[in-house]
């Protein structure tokens, strides 16, 4: 009898146990939670600063001086960005066709964005408060509308460590977030463009982007889709650190044959790169840009074309360290006056 009523009991433990161990692996697998908010887009950047400062990939940098306007911002909220940011998730959005019919600016893209960190929850709201020309209130959060660059961005505090904001036209956009961020996470949540391509992402990245290359519809401001792609495709890049930082950039496309023109393209591209560096390097190159230059590398896998590069640590600290020596802004020309007065 007691063998009877162990059955059942072992049962149950090994299907719970099945089904942790499932939710775990789904966990694992499914795009960051902060990403897994964003909406609908045509592209998504995330990067990890919390694990890039445990990695210390960039080491010990001096202090670079702030912006006054910058400053300002530290003092009114005791954020600082580079000290207090600890996720940050983009969604980009393309401009439709209806959107070029009534946009101020047509060919501009959309960003929202999501941002996990170190928060003053109080600090921030009035500081917010102050921009803001109105104060919707949606699910009990408050949500600041904020005149900028003649669009209106939207900023709300979701929890004690995240804030959304979105400069998209449709208010629904934000409210979508804030109704997504009251439910429990899932990895099955979020966009249905992310979760396809999000598996192509290596283990362990510590930054990476997803975006649709379309080149019939290459925002204005942006690098041309079209100096690549002659058709739609998919990109997908990456940033790991396995002691250097290793990048990878794959363009997934519709045919062996638009992968192979991709690879011919981005191989020209690095010949005159490579080229253009050589003539314009100073006698005794720095052994780390040249050891990055060496490191590009192309290549075809079927209907996949490949960007892969190692950038040492030495020339990431000098990258985000060393800014231009003789660089002085300069105050405005003054006005001639008017010699008809």
């Amino acid at each position: 009898m007691r063998i009877r009523r162990s059955v059942p009991i072992l049962l149950v433990v090994v299907l719970v146990a099945a089904a942790l161990t499932l939710i775990v692996q789904l966990r694992k697998h499914a795009p960051p939670e902060a990403a897994r908010l964003l909406p609908g887009a045509d592209g998504f950047l995330y990067v990890n600063l919390q694990w890039m400062r445990r990695a210390n990939v960039t080491g010990d940098l001096p202090k670079v001086p702030h912006d006054p306007e910058y400053e300002d911002f530290i003092q009114a909220t005791g954020f600082q960005f580079e000290r207090d940011l600890d996720e940050a998730a983009f969604a980009i959005h393309y401009p439709s066709g209806a959107a070029r019919g009534k946009s101020a600016n047509p060919d501009q893209p959309r960003f929202s964005e999501i941002l996990v960190g170190k928060i003053e929850g109080e600090k921030l709201s009035a500081y917010l408060r102050k921009l803001a020309t109105s104060v919707d209130n949606y699910r009990s959060i408050d949500i600041y509308n904020i005149p900028l660059e003649g669009r209106t961005l939207r900023v709300a505090i979701l929890a004690m460590d995240t804030v959304v904001a979105s400069n998209h036209n449709d208010p629904q956009v934000i409210r979508g977030i804030i109704e997504r961020s009251r439910k429990l996470a899932s990895p099955f949540g979020g966009p249905a463009f992310l979760r396809q391509y999000y598996k192509e992402v290596p283990f362990a990245s510590l930054g990476w982007a997803i975006f649709r290359a379309q080149p019939s519809n290459t925002p204005s401001g942006s690098l041309d889709a079209s100096m690549l792609f002659s058709k739609p495709a998919v990109v997908v890049a990456s940033v790991r650190y396995l002691g250097s930082v290793h990048f990878k950039a794959e363009a997934i496309t519709n045919s062996e044959e638009e992968a192979k023109q991709v690879s011919d393209r981005l191989s020209s591209f690095l010949t005159i790169f490579r080229a253009a560096e050589i003539t314009v390097a100073a006698p005794g190159p720095d052994a780390s840009l040249k050891q990055f230059f060496e490191s590009l590398k192309v290549a075809q896998h079927g209907e996949r074309a490949e960007l892969s590069a190692i950038l040492p640590p030495e020339l990431i600290r000098k990258m985000v360290a060393e800014s231009p020596e003789h660089f002085t802004p300069q105050p405005p020309a003054p006005v001639p006056p008017d010699v008809h007065k």
